[in-house]
């Protein structure tokens, strides 16, 4: 019987929201102070306006500092009845608090609430296992803010332990995006399923956010045409290379630095083998000879098995390093070993 009641009072408590709590230390405290004011002996000073609400406001949150006190037999019942009425609005106003939160963090958890996010990066679609490992690279590069918009097939959010916001719905509705902040992110990737979603998906963030920095992950990469029909400032990257894509995320305009490296016609990267004759060089050296020389640049070099890129200036690299370099042409052995002697020199 006892939990039946307890059940029931609970309900009739969040069905009346904050005017339950309210109702009833208001009407214990009119009620009290008139009790008191009979109960007590004439002078008493605890029935004073300007000591009664601070006797009341102690008694009723059972906190008891005793600077005031009944003194007769029948105060005490009134100081039981502020207690008893106390313990009932504490007990309605925490209910109620707790009640809010449950709700609060089941919405959140469920990707219902709007988020507040402002200058964001914005991943739009959701993939088991590669979304969260796009994410840890994210985290582990110090990105911050960051917001996931996934289909409503995944229901909940899918990595709470994360400082991910989380909003769920159909993500080419424009109440959806907005509900992920869209319009305010600065950032935005969409990684859809297939590559004809990924491309709806772009259409809809184009119409509400002009200025963000768009990053679309395409299957086909032949559909890169495509996507710039909708704008030809969003970047496209191969949706196998998820760093890649981290990488772009972070530092945009880098797949553009990597597409022209590996394009027959670009500035290519090329590696030589250093003739064992030129001795032990230094790095600095190397980097001006042929960068004056030949306009090229050294990338990263290997000495002994090991493979240092970007080696700084004041390392030395042994006799017969290899050295990769980018350039507008292949560098002959003879060509860079004139250059090299001659800085030495």
């Amino acid at each position: 019987m006892p939990f039946v009641l307890s059940r029931l009072l609970t309900r009739w408590v969040l069905g009346r929201g904050w005017t339950f709590p309210v109702a009833v230390v208001l009407t214990v405290f009119v009620t009290s102070w008139p009790l008191m004011l009979l109960a007590e002996p004439v002078g008493s000073e605890l029935v004073l306006p300007e000591n009664y609400w601070w006797y009341f406001v102690v008694t009723a949150t059972t906190v008891g500092y005793g600077d005031f006190s009944p003194d007769s037999t029948a105060g005490h019942f009134v100081g039981a009845y502020v207690i008893v009425g106390g313990i009932v609005t504490l007990t309605t106003v925490f209910t109620k608090l707790a009640s809010k939160l449950e709700l609060a963090k089941g919405r959140r958890m469920q990707g219902i609430d709007a988020v507040r996010a402002e200058a964001h990066m914005l991943l739009i679609g959701y993939t088991a296992g590669r979304t969260e490992r796009l994410v840890t690279q994210l985290l582990a590069d110090g990105t911050t803010g960051l917001v996931l918009c996934a289909n409503d097939d995944t229901p909940v959010h899918p990595m709470p332990a994360q400082p991910v916001g989380f909003v769920r719905g159909e993500p080419t509705a424009v109440d959806v995006l907005l509900r992920a902040g869209v319009d305010r992110a600065s950032t935005v990737l969409i990684d859809m399923r297939d590559d004809n979603e990924a491309l709806a998906v772009a259409v809809t963030v184009n119409h509400a956010n002009r200025s963000a920095h768009v990053v679309v992950t395409l299957r086909d990469m032949e559909k890169v045409e495509l996507v710039h029909y909708v704008d030809p400032r969003i970047k496209c990257v191969q949706w196998h290379a998820p760093r890649m894509v981290a990488e772009e995320l972070t530092s945009p305009g880098i797949t553009e630095v990597y597409s022209e490296l590996m394009t027959v016609g670009g500035a290519n990267t090329y590696s030589v083998s250093l003739s064992e004759s030129l001795g032990q060089l230094n790095t600095e050296n190397c980097r001006i000879a042929l960068g004056r020389a030949f306009g090229a640049t050294v990338l990263a070099a290997r000495a002994e098995d090991v493979l240092i890129v970007n080696p700084s200036w004041d390392s030395d690299l042994p006799a017969g390093s290899v050295i990769y370099y980018v350039g507008p042409r292949r560098l002959t052995n003879t060509e860079i070993e004139a250059v090299l002697r001659e800085r030495r020199a």
